[in-house]
Parts: C-alpha cells; structure tokens; sequence
C-alpha cells in the first residue's frame, strides 16, 4: 500500500494522513549525553542516591528524569543537555516535567561548551527565574551532600 493510497483511504473515512520524523539512535549523541550525566554525578558527595532515566510518577505519563538524586531529605530532578537550542521550548519541558515530577529542585545539567555559553547569554535570564542557582553555589552543596535550597544550573 503506497502512502497516496493510504491518504485516499484515510480521506474515505475523514482522517489526514501526517507523517513526521524524529531522531533515530544516535551513538555519538547517546555518548555524550551519558558522559554528562556521569560528570554530574562524579560532583555529588556519596551520600546521594543517584537512578538513571526513572519515569515521571504518573501512570500513563512516558516522561522520565534523565537522574534522579536524592539524599539531605530532598529529591532533585536532573535534566542534562549537550546541545540546548531552543531556551523557550527547553523552559517550557523543564516546568511541565517539574510540575509533574514531584521533585523539590531540577538540576540543569549543561556540557561546558562554547555554544552553551552562548545559549546561557542568550537564555540564561529567562532560564535563572526557574532556576535561580549558579553553578559555583549549587556545585558546593551537592559535594557537602546538603539541599541545595533552589534549583540551578551545573556547567560540566
């Protein structure tokens, strides 16, 4: 069955037919995006429980925490980019998956590139409303394994 054959037979019954194209296996991509998250993790004082990629809480909800720490009697959200592009899409996710998430603080977790700089400069004052901690200060708090107190942003 051709895909002209397909929209005419979805029309009979009054469907579109929509295709669209996400991104496949990237290895590349995959092994960048596990270096950060165990960057991240090397950062944290060894009384922190850390779990990769654990689902969002709600039943039918497919999101899930790139990490979840959890240690000084709070539960942190961690979400790792190599590559932010969009800071208005990326605040957007981070809201809605905090929202959800039942977490206290989110830890966006940045690869320290010269095009993540830039995307701070750009986004960094909309981004800091949500996550008003800085790297020096939320860095210090994880490696004494004490609350941060707010969520922030790691540089790695």
């Amino acid at each position: 069955l051709g895909l002209a054959d397909l929209g005419a037979l979805l029309a009979g019954v009054g469907l579109d037919l929509r295709l669209s194209s996400v991104p496949g296996p990237d290895a590349h991509r995959d092994a960048a995006h596990a270096s950060l998250l165990e960057r991240a993790r090397a950062l944290l004082h060894e009384s922190w429980d850390w779990r990769l990629e654990v689902p969002l809480p709600n039943p039918g909800d497919l999101r899930a925490w790139d990490a979840l720490a959890r240690g000084a009697g709070v539960r942190l959200g961690v979400e790792a980019e190599t590559g932010p592009r969009d800071g208005q899409a990326l605040q957007r996710r981070l809201a809605l998956k905090r929202r959800d998430g039942y977490v206290d603080h989110l830890v966006l977790v940045l690869s320290d590139t010269q095009r993540n700089r830039w995307f701070l400069r750009d986004y960094g004052p909309s981004l800091r409303t949500d996550l008003p901690l800085g790297h020096r200060a939320l860095a210090a708090s994880l490696r004494r394994g004490e609350d941060p107190g707010a969520s922030g942003i790691l540089i790695l």
